[in-house]
């Protein structure tokens, strides 16, 4: 005995929809708002990021200041994510990028110095620091300038659009 026609109504109606695929529940939405986590990436993704900065300066014995743009950005994109829209991490990831950009002109010069005088790079960094500081004051031009501005501007950016 075959039906032409499926019967009328809803099989189910009578008891209980089955499970579907997947979790039933939602997830639990991330934590963000934590301004102490925010900082301590941040300023974990400044000290990474400026050592490829200088590491990258080194390695061609050439600053690319654009550059210094990514560095920024990097930082602040991370101390959004991770804690939260709070202002605060705004400003202090600029400081941050700031920091990070000095600090990798700094190692950039020092990888560059210690293969001109047969040092090692950390030797030149504790050693010799005030010759690194030096030969920064006497290469630095209003471009320097511009690119520390820019990834400031590109560090608070970060932090506000993420």
């Amino acid at each position: 005995m075959s039906q032409s026609v499926p019967p009328p109504g809803n099989p189910f109606a009578g008891g209980a929809v089955p499970p579907g695929p997947g979790n039933p529940f939602a997830p639990a939405p991330p934590v963000r708002d934590n301004v102490g986590l925010g900082l301590a990436a941040a300023a974990g993704t400044a000290i990474v990021a400026a050592a490829i900065y200088g590491g990258i300066a080194g390695a061609i014995e050439s600053e690319i200041g654009f550059a210094a743009i990514g560095v920024g950005f990097v930082i602040g994109l991370v101390a959004g994510k991770v804690g939260g829209r709070n202002p605060v991490l705004a400003v202090v990831s600029a400081v941050f990028a700031l920091a990070a950009v000095y600090l990798g002109q700094i190692f950039g010069i020092a990888i560059i110095g210690a293969q001109e005088l047969g040092l090692s790079t950390t030797e030149m960094l504790f050693d010799h620091f005030s010759l690194l500081t030096d030969a920064w004051n006497a290469g630095k031009e209003a471009m320097t300038f511009l690119f520390f501005a820019l990834a400031a501007f590109a560090a608070f950016s970060g932090a506000k659009k993420a």
